[in-house]
């Protein structure tokens, strides 16, 4: 079963006077880049919420946003003083030089930065694990999304290596063909510009299995179904992330097809060829949005 990179979780708990949200976004991506949002309560965790996502989610550009809401009384808060003082001597004076009223200056200087800041509660053990229950449970969220997004995925990866399946039947079956028409084309060329009886026919026999060969097909075509039974392999199996291995396969394909098209000589295989192109293409931008 395959997983996509792209998926949405979101888990919300409340504990005593503590509400826990916790919002999880994915998108493709070539390794694991997490940018993260916690307030300052979770600041001492930051390192074990950064490893339960990597472990949950493994690959992909996320996006986690956490908050926590104070219920009931409120949150205390702490004063600044020396800071306060320290803003107040200056802003003073100024208002002095201006000629302003200096009524609201108190009220001006609460607002500058630091002068009020939140206390310096921390999460007790309890409300940590209770807290980790709700992130996960939006990991399990977006990954059970991942899994519904990589069942399409799935079959539409299936549809495109059945279609490859299909054109290199078609070249199988053009192979003989193919063969028996350059043979006859060499025979034309010699006998229009040396005369039939001119060359040995048992040399230009030799010469012919020997041309043949050197652009026969049958191993590429060999290694091809391999792949496209590797690749149906790797699908049904139970790991959770094989993008990258499924990525490197397809680039396997794509030597394949290119060398048959290079030995083809032939119209309609190179049809056949620009055809599996396409297909191989539209299942290698499916491959870069799976885990």
């Amino acid at each position: 079963m395959l997983h996509s990179m792209t998926g949405y979780g979101r888990a919300e708990q409340t504990l005593a006077d503590k509400t826990y949200l916790a919002e999880v976004r994915s998108l493709n991506g070539k390794q694991f880049d997490l940018r993260l949002n916690i307030p300052a309560l979770l600041k001492p965790f930051e390192f074990e919420i950064r490893s339960i996502l990597n472990e949950g989610l493994q690959r992909g550009s996320v996006e986690c946003n956490i908050n926590i809401k104070q219920n009931g009384a409120s949150k205390p808060v702490s004063i600044n003083t020396d800071l306060a003082k320290a803003y107040f001597e200056p802003v003073a004076r100024l208002a002095e030089d201006l000629k302003l009223e200096t009524g609201d200056i108190l009220s001006t200087i609460l607002k500058l930065p630091d002068v009020i800041t939140p206390s310096t509660e921390m999460l007790s053990d309890v409300e940590w694990i209770f807290f980790e229950t709700v992130l996960k449970d939006a990991i399990h969220q977006l990954n059970a999304h991942r899994m519904d997004e990589g069942k399409s995925i799935e079959t539409d990866l299936l549809l495109r290596i059945s279609n490859i399946e299909s054109y290199q039947d078609q070249i199988t079956v053009l192979e003989p063909l193919r063969r028996t028409k350059i043979k006859e084309g060499l025979v034309k060329v010699l006998e229009e510009n040396v005369g039939k009886e001119n060359y040995d026919a048992n040399r230009m026999e030799q010469e012919l299995i020997y041309y043949i060969e050197k652009i026969d097909i049958s191993e590429e075509q060999v290694r091809l179904k391999n792949h496209c039974n590797y690749f149906r392999s790797i699908l049904s199996e139970k790991e959770n992330s094989k993008g990258k291995k499924l990525s490197f396969i397809l680039q396997e394909f794509g030597r394949e097809i290119n060398t048959t098209g290079s030995k083809a000589y032939d119209a309609t295989i190179q049809k056949c060829v620009i055809l599996m192109k396409d297909e191989l293409e539209k299942a290698k931008e499916q491959i870069l949005n799976v885990l």
